[in-house]
């Protein structure tokens, strides 16, 4: 295990595994695996990345709670890395008996809107890193990652208003570990950016059980559905002061676009979490877009269609799900 600062990453799921491997090579890493520990205690990762290699072995030391990561070491963590999905009221509490006030400095690898505030609540001592991910990834089955084409974190400190060196100091550290990194003095509008991608294509995937090159396939008039979707966001973000250029919207669909010519479509994050019967970051990603639309008196019917499509196929997974 590399020597550096310690890290403890929450949530090992596709994202989570790939930043494992690659801060495990700068710093002191454990991880907390829920679903997947078994496998990863015994196995590890096997990591095939069109980026940083093919069968890649790599077996992690995990724990299956935050305690358990307290008791191993009594020295403090000096970053806790989030990549478990966004679920509004749970994280905090989980991660709690881990974070040292004043010293923890707590880095969010997630997607969505509105993430940040309830960690800002629960530890207003600690550094907040506000990250932008773009990872196309599966894990199926579990510990064997299948990584696509792009690696790249668009990262700030929260709120903007405060000193960003924790932001800047995590850059560094996982750019020496070979990821790819932005930082920006306001993280907002590109989270409002990746909605463009997210708020679109994950409610639409789940629903249809489609990847994005499928559902544009399917019909004629199914990729200027999409596009329009993307302009409810975008006319959101500007009135919450983030105006979002219209060839970024042209440009982030053109990316799906460029996927028809080769055949393989991505599976957006909701549609892996109904294949694989799990629930899915309904609120974060459309629920809370649809809020601050509604609250600004801009018009999203199509937004508030799919939020309440995906809501209640969420609270039907809930209920297989006990």
């Amino acid at each position: 295990m590399a020597e550096g600062p310690k890290v403890l990453l929450f949530g090992a799921g596709s994202v989570g595994a790939v930043y494992l491997y690659l801060l495990s090579k700068v710093s002191s890493t454990t991880a907390v695996c829920r679903s997947n520990y078994g496998i990863v205690k015994k196995d590890g990762f096997t990591i095939n990345s069109s980026i940083f290699g093919k069968d890649i072995r790599f077996i992690p030391n995990v724990v299956r709670d935050c305690d358990e990561a307290k008791s191993l070491d009594t020295k403090p963590f000096d970053y806790i890395v989030i990549c478990s999905k966004a679920t509004p009221g749970t994280t905090p509490q989980i991660i709690a008996p881990a974070v040292t006030p004043g010293h923890t400095i707590i880095v969010l690898i997630q997607n969505g809107i509105g993430i940040e505030d309830e960690y800002t609540s629960a530890f207003p001592t600690n550094p907040l890193v506000s990250c932008v991910v773009y990872l196309p990834a599966t894990q199926r089955p579990a510990g064997i990652i299948k990584h696509g084409e792009v690696e790249r974190l668009e990262i700030g400190i929260y709120p903007s208003s405060a000193p960003a060196a924790p932001a800047k100091v995590f850059g560094q550290l996982i750019t020496a570990a070979g990821a790819t990194v932005e930082v920006h003095d306001d993280v907002q509008i590109k989270r409002w950016s990746k909605l463009l991608v997210n708020a679109a294509w994950n409610p639409i995937c789940a629903l249809t059980l489609c990847t994005d090159v499928n559902f544009m396939l399917s019909s004629e008039p199914a990729t200027d559905l999409i596009f329009a979707i993307m302009l409810e966001v975008r006319d959101i973000a500007a009135a919450y002061g983030h105006d979002i250029p219209r060839e970024e919207v042209e440009y982030q669909l053109g990316r799906a676009k460029d996927r028809i010519h080769n055949g393989v479509g991505v599976e957006p994050s909701m549609l892996q979490d109904v294949r694989g019967a799990r629930r899915m970051e309904v609120e974060v990603i459309v629920g809370n877009v649809v809020r601050l639309g509604k609250k600004a008196h801009v018009k999203c019917e199509r937004l508030e269609m799919l939020y309440l499509l995906a809501k209640a196929l969420d609270s039907q997974l809930g209920r297989k799900n006990g």
